[in-house]
């Protein structure tokens, strides 16, 4: 009787442990993705990821705590680092019907200054990305977007 009491223990036992691990599993809210920035080209190509194919691995690592973007339209906008990263992950998973081109303006060891260009069916959207080096990893510093 005993062993029966003993066996039924340890397998409700493996069972509430199995339960539990299986809950925190690989997508607990508490790891973050890691991106490798270690690059103005990595970063840059994370930024384009990001803005157009609805990527959203590595967002609050992708940006500088001061970033900002300036929309240059018929009413100038801003917006600060965190509603941009509130913006773009609400749009996770959505990719922009359009094609992008990416040209390097100038480079150095610590920034680089590129040119996004975004050709839509009816419009074109560029966008001047600063990136510059924080310790190892390249950061997004600033956006500056037209639209013609």
């Amino acid at each position: 009787m005993k062993t029966l009491v003993k066996t039924f223990a340890t397998v409700a036992l493996i069972a509430v442990s199995t339960f539990a691990m299986a809950a925190e599993g690989p997508s607990s809210k508490n790891i973050k993705a890691n991106v490798n920035l270690s690059t103005a080209d990595l970063a840059l190509d994370h930024y384009v990821a990001v803005t157009t194919e609805g990527e959203s691995a590595g967002v609050e690592q992708l940006f500088a705590e001061d970033f900002s973007q300036k929309v240059q339209a018929s009413n100038a906008q801003s917006h600060s680092r965190s509603a941009l990263i509130k913006s773009l992950k609400k749009q996770k998973g959505e990719k922009l019907n359009c094609t992008v081109t990416s040209d390097i303006i100038e480079e150095s060891a610590d920034y680089m200054v590129a040119k996004v260009t975004l050709k839509f069916q009816d419009f074109t959207k560029t966008d001047l990305v600063t990136l510059v080096r924080e310790g190892n990893d390249w950061k997004v510093s600033s956006s500056v977007n037209a639209y013609k």
